[in-house]
């Protein structure tokens, strides 16, 4: 029997173009302007050392030229960034800026979160997405704004089972709840205490929404079928 040891595999590669964001804690000036050849593109490419001030926000991709620099964007304009600023104690790191401006309904922020390519399927540690705070607060131009974002998750649950629809149906916001509808929300699915988004609300507005798409859009039969069976036996 051989004594070698197995080899360990690799740690799994990064998933591409993560973007994190951070605040800068001190001003930098940039030094130089640096000229690389793109032979892949046969092409120039110009790469600028960013300068920002203290507050600035850095938008920083996954993506290093070499081990000295991150590629980022300040202000709209890209360029590149020293890695050792970005590693050390001269920036601190925003954790959810796009769950943040969606709770707070501040669409300045939103929408540079997602010109920057922050992404809006991320989730906090509550296992929330962006689109459910904005539906939990009521803000109907964020909501909006993520729907038309593509490959926008609509029907995620947090760690409590509740979906961005139940958060609207529970706060009351029938807006929310239409536009959500539209895009295909999953009316069905329950939380952790068996709950529909039909059963979290106190709006008959939102109840007669629920109710309709519940049963035009037979997402699953069986699930429709003891919704069937359960309206039958109330109204019994």
């Amino acid at each position: 029997m051989s004594s070698t040891r197995p080899i360990a595999p690799p740690p799994p590669a990064p998933k591409p173009g993560r973007v994190k964001v951070y605040r800068a804690l001190y001003d930098f000036k940039s030094r130089s302007v640096r000229t690389r050849v793109c032979l892949e593109l046969n092409s120039f490419l110009q790469d600028q050392e960013l300068s920002f001030s203290e507050g600035d926000l850095m938008y920083v991709g996954d993506e290093q030229p070499n081990k000295d620099w991150f590629k980022a964007s300040i202000g709209g304009k890209k360029g590149l960034v020293p890695a050792n600023y970005v590693i050390s104690e001269n920036v601190e790191e925003l954790p959810n800026p796009l769950h943040e401006a969606a709770r707070r309904g501040n669409m300045d922020m939103l929408a540079e979160c997602l010109r920057e390519r922050v992404s809006v399927n991320s989730l906090d540690k509550s296992g929330a997405t962006p689109l459910y705070w904005a539906a939990h607060g009521g803000h109907t131009t964020a909501v909006k704004t993520l729907l038309e974002v593509p490959k926008v998750a609509v029907s995620v649950q947090n760690k409590l089972g509740d979906t961005p629809l139940h958060a609207a149906a529970y706060k009351g916001h029938v807006e929310c709840v239409r536009l959500l509808l539209t895009a295909s929300a999953n009316p069905f699915i329950q939380n952790q205490d068996n709950k529909l988004p039909i059963d979290v609300t106190k709006d008959a507005d939102i109840g007669a929404l629920l109710d309709k798409a519940m049963k035009e859009n037979r997402v699953n039969e069986d699930d429709f079928a003891e919704y069937l069976a359960d309206s039958d036996s109330e109204s019994a």
